[in-house]
């Protein structure tokens, strides 16, 4: 029995169903419960795979609004922000960047005028030096993954 890419083949399987029981794995993947519980728990341990969650519709709940903002920061105050940024309810993805600005950061919201609130008070933040808010007028792909190439090991 050979487990060449079997972690990968794992992975593109929960990927598919994060909900799929160890015995369904095994008999998809062709190996025991046993095996497959090992390399899930391996895979856990080293960090690759992080959690469980579902995925959620924020359309569907009422956040209809995505508002993708750019922020300019002061240099030393780039982890401050960034961390700050974190912790905002409503953002669910920030990134430190390169090119013009310094840090962009995703946000999800009911409507225009509860991001406007939100971002104006980020803005209060003297360390944020300047901004560019663009809304999302259309989704074509969101919070995609995809499978893992069983061919790259």
């Amino acid at each position: 029995m050979t487990y060449e890419n079997l972690d990968r083949k794992l992975v593109n399987a929960l990927l598919g169903d994060g909900r799929a029981s160890l015995r369904s794995l095994g008999e998809d993947l062709d190996v025991s419960v046993t095996t497959v519980s090992n390399h899930l728990s391996t895979l856990e341990d080293e960090g690759i795979i992080n959690g469980y969650t579902p995925k959620v519709d924020y359309g569907a709940l009422g956040y209809d609004v995505t508002a993708i903002v750019q922020l300019k920061v002061e240099g030393s105050s780039l982890p401050d922000v960034t961390e700050d940024l974190r912790h905002h309810k409503q953002m669910i993805s920030v990134y430190e960047v390169t090119g013009d600005y310094d840090i962009i950061a995703i946000g999800k919201f009911t409507d225009t005028d509860g991001m406007n609130a939100q971002i104006k008070e980020l803005l209060t933040d003297p360390d944020i030096k300047e901004s560019n808010t663009s809304v999302v007028l259309n989704a074509a792909s969101e919070n995609e993954q995809f499978d893992l190439d069983l061919n790259d090991e």
